[in-house]
């Protein structure tokens, strides 16, 4: 039976070797100082450092997977634009078809399921085509009346089984990579051992510069990563993100 190690730091895996990389730029520039202070930090402690971080970020991120979650992404952008001009084309026949419905293109889903597709928000296209198909199943006839084809309508049920793919291709992705970091987790946690080394022996080095001393705080440095690679949403703006790790 494989054994489990327990996981020391308190960020996300893929989140520790850039944390690193930024521990890694002020101890470059410090370096003086910290070996001044101990001979610990000499005899390419710091290229030890960078090379267990890169090593870190080969298991996170193997080459073969990012090509695959690349091109993956890719093949479902492509079917979520390919949907504009349908969309666009059904809405007109729901405006023919106004005697008999009397349902507006938001009713009927298209409005967010359009508004999803220009944010390229996987989730909620996948969520609101499904929305769409079905009230195209239910008014079909008379959608069909006003010029609606099979044709058309394949597209909407053909994006929708694409996305239901490149969705499991993802989730495949991230569930082998999981097991790739559990499976070095001795790894990732000599690398946080080796950052906690270094941010402690800043906090001493540096304990009356307020601006360094946030250069040597774990937490400081985690937010800083969030920051910087968080992606800009209107409507996630300002809202906490659930999968956010708790605070050490």
């Amino acid at each position: 039976m494989a054994t489990n190690f327990v996981r020391l730091y308190s960020c996300r895996d893929e989140e520790l070797p850039t944390i690193c990389d930024l521990a890694a730029f002020s101890l470059t520039r410090d370096l003086v100082d910290f070996t001044d202070y101990s001979p610990k930090f000499k005899n390419g402690y710091l290229e030890s450092f960078m090379t267990t971080i890169a090593n870190a970020r080969d298991v996170i991120e193997p080459k073969s997977e990012t090509l695959e979650r690349t091109a993956s992404t890719a093949r479902l952008h492509s079917a979520m634009v390919s949907l504009n001009d349908p969309i666009k084309r059904l809405g007109g026949y729901l405006n023919l078809a106004h005697e008999k419905l009397n349902i507006s293109a938001a009713e009927f889903g298209l409005n967010h399921l359009r508004d999803s597709i220009t944010a390229l928000d996987q989730e909620g296209a996948s969520k609101n085509l499904h929305v769409v198909n079905s009230n195209i199943r239910k008014y079909k006839v008379i959608l069909m009346e006003q010029g609606l084809t099979e044709t058309m309508i394949e597209l909407f049920i053909s994006a929708a089984s694409i996305f239901a793919k490149e969705k499991n291709t993802q989730y495949a992705i991230l569930t082998n990579r999981k097991g790739i970091v559990q499976n070095n987790l001795t790894l990732f946690n000599d690398l946080y051992k080796q950052l906690l080394e270094i941010l402690s022996t800043g906090k001493i080095l540096y304990g009356k510069d307020p601006a360094k001393l946030q250069e040597y705080t774990f937490n400081q440095l985690k937010k800083q990563v969030r920051i910087t690679t968080k992606p800009v949403s209107k409507k996630n703006s300002g809202k906490k993100n659930d999968n956010d790790e708790p605070a050490k």
